[in-house]
């Protein structure tokens, strides 16, 4: 019987389809000695971001047929110890969509109407009415870099805020483009023309640091950018520059090139607005998560049997 190991803690309705077709053995908190003496054991091992999948866990797994992610990357997985092994890799890209799209949307209206200040001020006595006067979503420009899922979703429900779109992507969907009254653009007339830009790409060498300094100048003055894609995708230590100088009007983030965030200047500047690495954290996406990658291992277990 297949025999797998969920090192993270997941959705117990994933739990529940991997004992569909597995003996599952749920482990979560083990340090790197603990995996590497288990994982001999078994054909595949389930993570989420906690546990580090390294190449000495995966010279140790003799028995490893799939090592499966319930989440969007696989980060903390060694993909090329991994695919030298002829290991299949998983994960779960489509189910943290919806979550992410609406965090991105959230983090705009709370730039826009200076949320977080005036929670802040409220709950500390303040009156802070006058100080607090806001921006509608509305007729605002709003640049999508990266039209997959996530950037669709986005696209989306920015449209039903009434939103210009400007659209940018090494492969164009012109159907979709169509769809939410949007158009395709090249990046450098996106950055001059959007009065908030958001970021949808995967990290590649390619797309690492593809938001540097030559295009923070290049966004509109006032502009907005926002990130939920991964920390590397922009220059940090340009943006903060960009910020405190007022080249653009503020950031609104939720990852960062190196996580936890500590001891980074971003966590003082006033124009942006910074959440904890949360754009899959929610039950629906979390579950989701689960029980995609369950049915994905289920799918190849059962065909491979």
């Amino acid at each position: 019987m297949v025999r797998i190991l969920v090192c993270d803690k997941i959705h117990e309705d994933g739990i529940r389809i991997l004992r569909e077709f597995a003996e599952v053995d749920v482990s979560t908190g083990m340090k790197p000695e603990e995996l590497l003496a288990k994982v001999p054991d078994y054909d595949a091992i389930v993570v989420r971001s906690a546990t580090k999948v390294t190449a000495e866990v995966i010279s140790a797994g003799k028995s490893l047929k799939a090592i499966a992610r319930a989440g969007v990357g696989l980060d903390n997985v060694d993909t090329k110890a991994a695919l030298a092994r002829n290991i299949k890799l998983i994960n779960s890209p489509e189910a943290s969509t919806v979550a992410v799209a609406e965090l991105v949307m959230g983090l705009m209206l709370s730039f826009a109407r200076k949320i977080p200040r005036a929670d802040l001020g409220t709950k500390q006595g303040k009156w802070e009415k006058k100080e607090l006067m806001g921006t509608e979503l509305r007729g605002k420009t709003l640049g999508i870099i990266g039209t997959g899922n996530i950037g669709k979703a986005v696209g989306r429900r920015a449209a039903a805020f009434e939103m210009r779109l400007l659209l940018y992507d090494v492969v164009r969907d012109e159907g979709f483009a169509r769809e939410v009254g949007g158009r395709y653009v090249e990046l450098d007339e996106l950055l001059r023309n959007s009065d908030y830009v958001t970021l949808h790409v995967p990290l590649l060498p390619e797309t690492r640091h593809m938001i540097g300094k030559r295009e923070l100048e290049m966004m509109k003055q006032g502009a907005v950018l926002i990130n939920t894609s991964r920390g590397a995708v922009v220059d940090e230590k340009e943006l903060i520059e960009a910020l405190k100088g007022g080249r653009i009007g503020g950031a609104c983030l939720d990852v960062y090139e190196t996580e936890p965030l500590t001891d980074s200047p971003l966590l003082s500047l006033p124009n942006v607005v910074l959440t904890p690495h949360i754009g899959a954290s929610t039950i629906e996406a979390q579950r989701e998560a689960a029980v995609v990658v369950a049915q994905k291992l289920k799918k190849f277990f059962e065909g491979s049997a």
